[in-house]
């Protein structure tokens, strides 16, 4: 799978409330159109609330470089 772009993901993300859950970012990017790609690592994300979009790029990040 391929990994996702951060801008991208943002992108999808843009508009949401923060703090924010894992559940909260998915529904919001399903709303904004994500790809499969994308919905695929969101819902690798830690069960969590992520403070800021630095939080959520940080957690992708770290699921990328586990691959």
């Amino acid at each position: 799978m391929a990994k996702v772009n951060p801008v991208q993901l943002q992108k999808h993300l843009k508009g949401v409330d923060y703090p924010a859950s894992k559940e909260e970012l998915i529904q919001h990017a399903q709303q904004q159109g994500a790809d499969e790609n994308a919905m695929s690592v969101l819902q690798q994300l830690p069960e969590q609330e992520y403070q800021t979009p630095t939080d959520v790029s940080e957690a992708v990040g770290a699921i990328q470089s586990a691959r």
